[in-house]
């Protein structure tokens, strides 16, 4: 059964529609909020608590075939909620000082170069190349400018490549 049909199913009280339109997302879901938090405990919480809102606001849902893209821009305002509590919390790292004999890693996988990008970056490329949204698409999920979508992507991809190719993330060289 197709995603539009499963929406429609859940619309109207189906719970075993839901579900199994939400086992067909899990996956992306994940990556997504992967790309804004980094933590799988929140990237799980996140998760958590979209498919929550989604479930008990379902009738929302205009167009069925929005599902994804409205589902997605619910993950997006709570890995945001998330990432703001973040950014409030002290992290007794910043304090330690660092040891002498500590060694630079040496970062050889790509996800690790997407991982050190700024959070906006991040959410760009992992909309466009890992959950094959077209640009339109980000721009709504993101509510920003396809203009600034394109310039992100263009941003992301530039800040990409010189990691790849050997220059530094946070202050540890990408090759040795």
């Amino acid at each position: 059964m197709n995603a539009e049909m499963l929406v429609k199913r859940a619309q109207l009280g189906d719970k075993q529609a839901f579900v199994q339109l939400i086992k067909g997302m899990e996956s992306s879901l994940y990556k997504v909020s992967k790309a804004i938090l980094l933590s799988d405990s929140e990237c799980l919480d996140a998760v958590q608590e979209t498919i929550l809102i989604a479930y008990t606001n379902i009738h929302q849902v205009r167009a069925p075939k929005f599902f994804k893209t409205w589902i997605t821009r619910i993950l997006i305002n709570e890995c945001n909620k998330i990432r703001k509590v973040q950014t409030k919390i002290v992290k007794m790292n910043d304090y330690l000082e660092p040891t002498t004999n500590e060694q630079p890693e040496v970062f050889v996988d790509l996800q690790t170069a997407i991982d050190s990008l700024e959070p906006e970056l991040r959410t760009v490329i992992t909309l466009y190349y890992y959950e094959d949204l077209s640009v339109k698409e980000i721009g709504t999920i993101l509510e920003i400018a396809v203009g600034t979508v394109k310039s992100r992507l263009n941003r992301a991809r530039t800040k990409l490549s010189s990691l790849i190719e050997g220059h530094k993330v946070e202050g540890r060289l990408l090759h040795e």
